[in-house]
């Protein structure tokens, strides 16, 4: 500023106050100030400016698990689009579902005080962020509450939507269903399995636990335990799978096969629509979705402080037969 100022013939005050935007500073002096700073390439440092001042810094945090997923790249979309509407920065980030860097990438992002946070949360326990929640720091968790923190939540009616699939594959005939999941540890998964299990008891079936396949994190893993179950003497009839990777692998296999078995998957994804064989898939707004949890956020940043609060955003069926 001291050389923007040697420059343009000014005071290093009337570099300030332009460079601030503040009113009632001659045109001439605002143009040589600009000139001089564009010739220097000078840049407010914002961060220096807000940590002079105590105000906002304009900036929000995004923590997600992989932006590779279409899941979480269209929650990172969304939260840069409102973001932009109340003219903040949205720093995004990915936790690869290591718990050890998602405590480390909050701590980060909280050193670099952004105004507020959203997070797709991994790990088992998020009491460390009590200090930054009590000093005024606001945190909106999606897709899975947070443990040891009290904190705003917006989720899928999960339980809801997986009993109505295993209920529509059901209502097609099928008795031998089985379930293919990440980790039980995982809330979603565990919600999920939940509905699976009301809708079969809802039915009079029996859970058969020799049908549930675990740690299927991926399409390749699915297929192979499709292939695997279809090869038992007594294979399931259908297969319901958690999540939209889990599907496209069981989809995959069961083409590859040309296998009548029923299919049904949580989440919808791209092209569902189009696929070659009947699919039934457990959809939702995503976009509504995240803009609840990022204008909730920028709720709190504004000023509610009422309490924490649980949205639970509802799920519905979409059956897409054979082209």
């Amino acid at each position: 500023m001291v050389d923007v100022a040697q420059r343009a013939g000014v005071s290093l005050k009337t570099v300030s106050r332009v460079i601030n935007k503040s009113p009632h500073v001659q045109q001439d002096l605002i143009d040589r100030v600009l000139e001089s700073a564009a010739a220097l390439g000078f840049r407010r440092n914002h961060n220096a400016s807000t940590l002079r001042s105590g105000l906002p810094t304009a900036t929000i945090g995004l923590l997600i698990e992989e932006i590779a997923n279409p899941f979480y790249s269209t929650i990172a979309d969304v939260a840069a689009e409102v973001a932009r509407h109340h003219e903040t920065l949205l720093i995004t980030a990915s936790s690869e579902e290591d718990p050890a860097r998602e405590q480390q990438l909050l701590r980060d992002l909280c050193a670099r005080r952004v105004d507020g946070l959203l997070v797709v949360p991994t790990g088992a326990d998020h009491a460390f962020l009590r200090p930054e929640v009590e000093l005024g720091v606001p945190v909106v968790f999606l897709d899975r509450p947070a443990t040891g923190l009290l904190a705003d939540t917006v989720l899928l009616d999960n339980r809801g939507g997986a009993r109505d699939g295993v209920a529509g594959l059901v209502a097609a005939g099928h008795r031998r269903i089985a379930v293919l999941l990440d980790s039980l540890s995982v809330y979603t998964m565990h919600e999920r399995v939940l509905g699976a299990q009301e809708a079969l008891a809802a039915a009079g079936l029996a859970w058969d636990p020799s049908l549930v396949r675990q740690d299927v994190r991926d399409p390749a893993a699915a297929g192979r335990a499709v292939a695997e179950l279809l090869d038992r003497a007594d294979p399931p009839t259908a297969f319901f799978a958690l999540n939209n990777r889990i599907t496209v692998g069981a989809l995959q296999e069961l083409w590859r096969r040309r296998s009548d078995a029923g299919l049904a998957g949580f989440d919808d994804f791209e092209l569902s629509h189009l696929m070659p064989r009947p699919l039934t898939v457990v959809a939702y707004d995503l976009r509504a979705y995240a803009r609840t949890a990022a204008e909730l956020l920028f709720g709190r940043i504004g000023g509610d402080h009422s309490a924490p609060r649980t949205v639970i955003l509802p799920t519905r069926l979409v059956q897409h037969p054979s082209p």
